[in-house]
């Protein structure tokens, strides 16, 4: 006995019905097991480079003096990010969620918008043969590459945690052979000791000295200079500090070492902007952990220990004023020097003259006519204003200067947001110092430091903030597997 027709009709529907839902179900999890693949592998390479960094200038100046093409191996971090970016565009398009989380926030559409300006007085610039084309690139590169990779590591960071959960040790592990290394050239290493190393006058100097002395040498680590190298450390002793409150019990005696190993060697740099701006980090940190009931009822003794401290560097000051180290030291400058003009005096010039040129040049003269960009421009000369803002200003313009400083202002704002996490109060401590040691020196033109922070603080964005509940941001990691707190 036959089935009916219309019977017949309704079992086939529903055994295609059946075997299109299967078929449905089988590509949503391959879909999602290619993406949870493709956010670990992007993960892992934003990690690698961050562990990497520290030893940027070092890898590269060596494999070049064995391969050449000194350029070329120096931008292996680009090649890296210019692929992170890439893929985490195709994320983009085919997230929604994702894409609402990115796009919903004014820190984004705030960079895009200095971007835009960036390129757009560009093209101006190089349209009137302001800047060449070497010089526009690199300074186009300079002014936004570690931003482009903030973005890219948050992206990835709200999709894994396990990005937020790896902070320390993306932050004090390369730490503890920065410092090891120039704990080393401050005792036995001799002073030209990279020179082994490619280090030289086509590259970067083996080392660097205070006034032309060779009695005061200024150490450089695995960094490409000496204050390069004090504005990094401003990152790891905020964390180890940071560590130290939160955590006591937790290998106090291994953070006290290198804590102090780290304070050594900030010293060994004389970089005179690195020590305001670990001092000021750690102010803040301090601050922090004071409830206001506590600094009212301490007040007077907050007070007396403040006036202290000033009389104390008072007659400091003036007791060793007249010795050659302590000029040398602390003003970079001595009474019978082979300079011309101080240390001090040259800053004052170069802040005088960039403060000058954003005000004749309102709109900017284009992105690689200020900074080490500029050294690259064929229609100008060098022009190096010891400030990273005025450098934006000379470059981009007021509007462009305004939009970096909110970008700074709204990134400080979401981490004290989130200062209740150890991660984003160390982030935030050393945005406050690292942003004195750009107010006299580039530090962001520093790779290494620009990108290690900048993708370090996009991680943190993910953390919930201090009136908000952890879970709440794990809606957007749910269908990429769960990961180990």
């Amino acid at each position: 006995m036959g089935v009916p027709t219309g019977a017949g009709r309704n079992y086939r529907h529903g055994i295609s019905s059946f075997i299109g839902a299967s078929y449905t179900d089988c590509n949503i999890m391959r879909d999602l097991a290619f993406k949870y693949r493709l956010i670990s592998l992007l993960l892992g390479v934003a990690c690698l480079i961050i562990l990497l960094l520290p030893f940027h200038a070092l890898m590269t100046v060596w494999a070049a003096s064995v391969l050449g093409h000194y350029t070329l191996l120096r931008l292996w971090k680009e090649y890296l990010v210019l692929a992170l970016g890439l893929a985490v565009i195709w994320l983009l398009i085919s997230d929604s969620r994702l894409r609402s989380r990115i796009f919903k926030t004014k820190l984004v559409w705030v960079i895009i918008a200095y971007a835009l300006v960036d390129f757009i007085i560009a093209g101006v610039a190089y349209s009137q043969h302001k800047v060449s084309t070497k010089a526009m690139a690199y300074g186009l590169l300079d002014d936004l590459r570690f931003l482009i990779f903030f973005v890219i590591c948050w992206a990835i960071a709200i999709k894994t945690d396990r990005f937020a959960k790896r902070w320390q040790k993306l932050i004090i592990w390369p730490a503890v052979i920065v410092v090891g290394f120039g704990l080393l050239q401050m005792s036995v290493l001799p002073a030209d000791f990279l020179s082994h190393f490619g280090y030289g006058a086509t590259t970067i100097p083996p080392y660097q000295t205070i006034n032309n002395n060779i009695r005061y040498i200024r150490i450089l680590s695995t960094l490409r200079g000496a204050d390069p190298l004090g504005a990094y450390l401003i990152l790891p002793i905020s964390a180890l500090i940071v560590l130290l409150v939160r955590y006591p019990k937790s290998r106090t005696w291994a953070k006290i070492l290198l804590l102090i190993g780290s304070l050594a060697v900030l010293f060994g740099s004389y970089s005179r902007s690195a020590w305001i701006g670990a001092f000021l980090g750690c102010v803040f940190i301090g601050l922090s952990l004071f409830k206001r009931d506590f600094v009212r009822r301490y007040k007077l003794h907050l007070s007396v220990a403040a006036m202290a401290a000033v009389v104390l560097i008072g007659v400091s000051a003036y007791a060793f004023g007249a010795s050659s180290r302590f000029q040398n030291i602390i003003f970079h400058y001595q009474s019978h020097s082979s300079s011309p003009i101080s240390s001090d005096q040259a800053h004052l010039k170069a802040l005088a003259g960039g403060v000058k040129t954003v005000v004749d040049q309102p709109f900017g003269n284009g992105p690689g006519t200020s900074g080490p960009a500029s050294l690259y421009n064929h229609y100008g000369s060098a022009n190096i204003p010891e400030n990273y803002f005025l450098e934006v200003g000379e470059e981009s313009g007021i509007l462009g200067m305004l939009l970096f400083v909110a970008i700074n202002v709204i990134v400080g704002y979401e981490l004290w947001r989130r200062r209740d996490s150890a991660f984003a109060m160390t982030m935030l401590a050393a945005l406050i110092g690292i942003t004195f040691v750009n107010l006299l020196l580039l530090a962001w033109t520093d790779d290494t430091l620009s990108y290690i922070w900048w993708g370090l603080a996009g991680a943190a964005m993910t953390l919930p903030t201090n009136n908000q509940p952890a879970k709440a941001n794990n809606k957007d990691r749910r269908n990429y597997g769960k990961t180990k707190s």
